[in-house]
């Protein structure tokens, strides 16, 4: 399915393509728009347990938001992620394709390492894709969750050892997404757009590596010896359980990320990522840093399986128009 960098075939037809294919940059950006359209509405529910208040659990937090808002309360902020996550994937995936087939095609020059030599070449190529990501998805996580968070009602609120009541007012606080960045920019600044950025960081960087090597190993696993390549239903399932993996091992920061970035509609109570760890757990205890572990596992199947099967058929058919065999 012309998968050489995702599923271990690096060595095959890589080379004779070059180490560098603009393929896995368009393949990324058509995954990326099936799993924002496949996971958004669980998003919207993730994110208001995460940091809203008045849900008591994932059923609650989806019929409170249905009653209140409709079904339309489910996609709220979605366009702008659907725009911009779409590309933060092309980047993700095209980077780490090209650094997967590069390092495999240079293997011969590099020293032994104590890793075998595809999952070194995986662990670096997930960490490089995962810091690339932060810088282009930290502003986009930041204005979906503001536009998702902006009907909390938010009223007493503790802060600093100092009580401070907010009030909501008649309308949301934010007209759409444009509005929403010249209102940072306005009254945060730059800095305001990368509110979370360190715990971004902590999530995204080890989460790739969860996300793809898993993928990886589960599609060889899965595939029957002597075929191809993976067909669709591997490629689904094991981009499903990499999903399930990465997002329930990266809900703890996922926990913070929001709170941070949350953190601001109304007020600002956070210092930084120390800090709203700190008050998240005397508030709440340990359980908060869990919260939405359910939803996030359930909505990294879908998406995740959208994201790679979007991928490795977008990857097949174009390199199927160029003339190139598949592996």
């Amino acid at each position: 399915m012309g998968t050489e960098p995702l599923t271990g075939g690096q060595g095959a037809a890589a080379p004779a393509m070059g180490s560098f294919q603009l393929e896995d940059f368009a393949a990324g950006w058509i995954g990326g728009a099936a799993s924002v359209i496949i996971g958004h509405p669980l998003d919207t529910v993730k994110t208001r347990l995460q940091a809203g208040v008045g849900y008591g659990n994932t059923l609650h937090c989806i019929h409170t938001v249905y009653r209140r808002e409709s079904i339309f309360g489910f996609f709220k902020g979605m366009s702008f992620p659907l725009a911009s996550i779409a590309i933060n994937n092309c980047v993700v995936f095209g980077v780490f394709s090209n650094t997967a087939r590069f390092l495999s095609q240079h293997h011969s020059n590099m020293p032994e390492a104590s890793l075998s030599p595809a999952l070194s070449h995986l662990l670096l190529a997930s960490m490089v894709a995962g810091a690339v990501s932060v810088g282009m998805s930290t502003p986009v996580d930041l204005i979906k969750i503001r536009l998702q968070m902006q009907t909390q009602p938010f009223r007493e609120v503790h802060l600093h050892s100092k009580t401070q009541t907010v009030a909501l007012g008649e309308g949301p606080a934010y007209k759409g997404p444009v509005h929403c960045i010249t209102t940072i920019l306005r009254t945060e600044g730059l800095a305001g757009l990368y509110r979370g950025l360190n715990a971004m960081l902590l999530r995204d960087i080890p989460g790739y590596c969860l996300y793809f090597i898993p993928y990886v190993f589960l599609n060889e696993w899965i595939t029957p010896e002597g075929s191809s390549g993976p067909n669709p239903y591997s490629v689904w399932l094991a981009g499903g359980v990499a999903g399930a993996i990465s997002w329930g091992t990266a809900t703890p920061m996922d926990v913070v990320k929001s709170r941070l970035q949350a953190d601001g509609v109304y007020l600002t109570k956070y210092r930084g990522v120390l800090d709203c760890i700190s008050q998240s757990y005397q508030k709440e205890g340990l359980q908060v840093f869990f919260r939405g572990i359910t939803v996030n596992m359930v909505r990294g199947f879908p998406m995740s399986a959208a994201m790679f099967l979007g991928y490795e058929l977008s990857l097949k058919a174009f390199r199927r128009d160029h003339g190139v065999p598949s592996p």
